[in-house]
C-alpha cells in the first residue's frame, strides 16, 4: 500500500477544512477533556444523534473531577440511549486514574494517553492532536475510507495491520502545533461530509480530487474493502413487562456478557407462550405487546413482549415509571417496551 504525494494531499485537507469546518460544541476551544468526552461518544453514533447528550453530560459532569466522582448509576443514566455503556464505565476508570495519578489532567502525549481505560490508538491520536498539536495521526474508518479511495487500495482495513500501516505513512507527513489539529479534524470532516460511506461520494468538492486514484479511474465505489461479517447468531427472547398495582419490575444483569451490570426488564430465553407465563408468574392478565429485534456486534435478539399483571416477586426490584424515567438507565435493546409504559 502506497499512497500517492500524502504531503501534499494533507496540506490540501488541513486548507479545506480551515475554511469549511462546522460550527460543533466540542470544537469551541481545545479542553482535552471535552474533546475526549466527544471522540468517545462520537464511536458509531452520529454526530446529530450525540449533540444532545453530550451537552447534557458536560452540564453535569464539566471536567475530570466531577467525573471521577459520579455514582455509576448516574453516569449510566447520563449515558442512556448511546449504547456500549462499557465505554462510560471506562470514562470514569480512566477519570479515576487522572485524579490519582495525573493531577486530574490529561496527558499531551498520544502515548501517555493510550495507557489510559479505553482509549486506542484513534482516540489517543485525536487528543493528542487537536488539543495539543502534538503531529499524531486519528485512524478510524472514515479516515481509511478517505486514504483507501486515494490510492485506490484494495487491501481490508479491518485488518489490523493495514490501519498500521495507513498510520505509518500518514504519520511521516503529519505537521505538529496547529496543523495537526487542523489535519486531523480535516481527515475527519472530510470522511463524514465529502468522502461519504453510504452512497456517492461529493468528489466535486473534494480538495483531493484531483489527486485521488479511484476518483481518476472512476471506481469510488469499489473502495475501500473490507473482509465479510460473520453472520450473527440469532437468540430468540420474551420480554416480560410485571405490572403490580403502579410499579414494574426490573432486574440488573449479570457482571459479565451482553449489557453487563444493566438494569432491564425481565427477559427469558425462548418463546414463552401467554399460558406458560401466566402458570409461572401465578398471572391475573397477560397482553402481548408486539416483536421487536436488538442487534448486538456478533448476536442478534429476536424479541416478543408480554405485559403482565402479578403479585410483586422479589427477585424483582419494583419500581413506579417515574423511577424509570429518572433514576434507571435502560438499555436500547428495551426501548419498544419501555415506550409502551407511556400508555400503562
Amino acid at each position: 500500500m502506497e499512497f500517492i504525494d500524502l504531503k501534499t494531499t494533507a496540506a490540501s485537507i488541513a486548507d479545506w477544512y480551515a475554511k469549511h469546518k462546522r460550527d460543533l460544541p466540542w470544537r469551541q476551544g481545545k479542553d482535552p477533556y471535552r474533546i475526549w468526552i466527544s471522540e468517545i461518544m462520537l464511536q458509531q453514533t452520529r454526530i446529530e444523534a450525540v449533540i444532545p447528550y453530550y451537552e447534557r453530560f458536560l452540564a453535569e459532569l464539566p471536567d475530570v473531577s466531577a467525573l471521577a466522582a459520579v455514582p455509576e448509576d448516574r453516569l449510566l443514566k447520563l449515558w442512556e440511549g448511546l449504547g456500549y455503556y462499557s465505554r462510560a464505565r471506562n470514562l470514569k476508570k480512566a477519570a479515576v486514574l487522572l485524579q490519582e495519578q495525573y493531577g486530574g489532567q490529561m496527558p499531551h502525549k498520544a502515548e501517555e494517553l493510550r495507557k489510559l481505560p479505553g482509549i486506542g490508538d484513534y482516540t489517543a491520536g485525536a487528543i493528542a492532536s487537536i488539543a495539543f498539536g502534538e503531529p499524531a495521526p486519528a485512524v478510524d474508518g472514515n479516515v481509511m475510507r478517505v486514504l483507501m479511495r486515494l490510492a485506490a487500495c484494495g487491501d481490508d482495513i479491518m485488518n489490523t495491520k493495514v490501519r498500521k500501516e495507513a498510520a505509518r505513512q500518514l504519520q511521516e507527513v503529519y505537521p505538529a502545533e496547529e496543523g495537526a489539529a487542523l489535519l486531523t479534524e480535516g481527515l475527519m470532516e472530510l470522511g463524514e461530509r465529502i468522502c461519504i460511506p453510504n452512497g456517492v461520494p461529493l468528489c466535486d468538492a473534494c480538495p483531493c480530487g484531483a489527486l485521488c486514484k479511484a476518483h481518476a479511474e472512476g471506481k469510488e465505489l469499489q473502495f475501500p474493502v473490507r473482509a465479510e461479517k460473520k453472520t450473527r447468531r440469532i437468540e430468540e427472547k420474551t420480554v416480560l413487562v410485571l405490572r403490580c398495582g403502579d410499579r414494574y419490575a426490573l432486574e440488573k444483569r449479570p457482571d459479565t456478557g451482553l449489557l453487563a451490570g444493566l438494569w432491564g426488564f425481565p427477559i427469558l430465553d425462548g418463546y414463552l407462550t401467554e399460558e406458560a407465563i401466566k402458570a409461572r408468574f401465578n398471572a391475573v392478565y397477560v397482553h402481548p405487546l408486539g416483536n421487536a429485534k436488538h442487534i448486538f456486534t456478533h448476536i442478534e435478539w429476536h424479541m416478543e413482549g408480554y405485559l403482565v399483571d402479578c403479585e410483586e416477586d422479589g427477585g424483582y426490584r419494583w419500581v413506579t415509571k417515574n423511577e424509570i424515567e429518572t433514576d434507571y438507565s435502560i438499555p436500547t435493546a428495551f426501548k419498544t417496551y419501555k415506550k409502551t409504559l407511556q400508555y400503562l
